[in-house]
């Protein structure tokens, strides 16, 4: 009896395809496991500890008068390069006018010193120079990036009388995935502001003069902050945010 030599070409290529189409139900199937544990986050909370100097009339040295404060932050990742942070800041801002070598008539005899207590709200932009992650959630992330930042707030001090002036913070840091879930961080911000009333003194020189950032007060910031990641991207897939 002859043999069909085309039914067993046919029946070896019909072995195949079932080899090839199990490999990709395998493929498919493991891949959302996998993902389960490289998952991406939204959002990150924490908080921060750090030092926070006044800068203006009455001193010009970064290192001096530094304060205790303290900040509570809401981050939101918009991708692994780049986020959106709000937060909110506590501090004091300290000065003397006896600490700086300009003469002031007005406090030549009694010098004008000050402690105000120090709220700032911001929201800042902040830029990865590297993509951020674990390296599992993202291909090419990495654990430690430096980044910069920029934004727009509001500070409010008290005592001796209250005031508030807009600030425009401007700084540096670096970021630290020390687990899936938690973010390590350490920055230095220069906050800018809008008013020559943080020191309490409006213009000491009795000069005029006009523009944004013209005899104003500003303050930095230096912080150490810890963030928990939350609200996963895709539990079970893949998929852009």
């Amino acid at each position: 009896m002859p043999v069909n030599k085309g039914f067993g070409v046919n029946r070896k290529v019909g072995n195949s395809v079932r080899i090839g189409l199990l490999a990709c139900l395998l493929v498919f199937t493991v891949t959302p496991l996998h993902a389960q544990d490289d998952d991406e986050y939204r959002m990150e909370i924490g908080a921060g500890l750090g030092l926070d100097g006044y800068l203006g009339d009455f001193n010009g040295n970064l290192t001096k008068d530094l304060r205790p404060m303290m900040a509570v932050i809401l981050r939101r990742n918009l991708n692994p390069y780049m986020g959106l942070r709000l937060s909110g800041m506590f501090g004091k801002l300290k000065g003397s006018s006896a600490d700086v070598d300009t003469y002031y008539p007005a406090y030549a005899s009694i010098p004008h010193q000050f402690s105000r207590s120090l709220v700032d709200i911001g929201l800042t932009y902040e830029y990865n120079f590297w993509s951020y992650g674990t390296g599992r959630d993202y291909r090419g992330a990495k654990r430690l990036t430096p980044y910069v930042g920029i934004g727009v707030g509001g500070t409010f001090v008290s005592g001796n009388g209250n005031d508030f002036t807009f600030n425009f913070p401007i700084g540096l840091g670096l970021k630290y995935k020390v687990a899936d879930r938690l973010n390590l961080g350490l920055e230095w911000m220069m906050h800018f502001g809008t008013s020559d009333m943080l020191d309490g003194v409006k213009d000491p020189y009795a000069i005029a003069s006009s523009g944004l950032f013209k005899n104003t007060d500003s303050y930095s910031t230096c912080m150490l902050t810890l963030a928990y990641s939350f609200m996963p991207k895709c539990k079970t897939c893949n998929k852009d945010y």
